[in-house]
């Protein structure tokens, strides 16, 4: 009774946000053109019903489960993403999507700042968990989920999921807040 590993996986990008309509951060500055990473597991049933959204902590990213070309480690939370696994890719749709404001695919400080040419660096916006949160909501729209089956993370992604439970109740039937406050 073995289990199926995922195979290789592939990092996406979205570009959202895009000016006029860049992203209004909590603290009111706007943010944009902004650039999602993501990676999808499993399949999404014809009435995109079956979906979660994994949430990573503060030193993850998109790469949740399986292995990218020629490496050998594989994602972070490869031990419960899978066939057979907890979250199980032959009955779920996962999402896991790098949060704005990290240096591993999504916009962050290593972004050019289109108004300068130049790297952000330390004049990158300070992004809260509802920043986040919002950015993965334009995610969550371009994929066409009208409501996730659940939002799971651990620590900052627990934190993540408890804001989509507030920011977008109708949106999430479930959330699995691991390890956070």
């Amino acid at each position: 009774m073995g289990t199926k590993q995922l195979g290789i996986v592939t990092t996406q990008y979205y570009l959202c946000a895009e000016p006029p309509d860049e992203l209004v951060l909590k603290s009111g500055e706007r943010l944009g053109p902004i650039t999602i990473a993501y990676e999808t597991y499993g399949t999404l049933n014809p009435e995109k019903s079956n979906a979660i959204l994994i949430c990573h902590a503060l030193t993850g990213d998109a790469h949740a489960a399986g292995f990218h070309q020629d490496e050998t480690k594989p994602g972070w939370w490869d031990t419960m993403i899978g066939p057979g696994k907890p979250f199980d890719t032959d009955r779920y749709f996962i999402i896991c999507s790098n949060v704005i404001g990290s240096c591993k695919g999504s916009t962050g400080p290593s972004s050019v700042n289109p108004k300068t040419g130049k790297p952000y660096g330390l004049n990158f916006p300070v992004i809260t968990i509802h920043d986040m949160v919002n950015a993965q909501k334009l995610l969550i729209d371009h994929l066409g989920i009208p409501k996730l089956l659940g939002v799971t993370g651990g620590s900052m992604g627990g934190m993540q999921s408890l804001t989509w439970a507030v920011l977008y109740p109708d949106m999430v039937h479930s959330v699995i807040a691991i390890a956070t406050n």
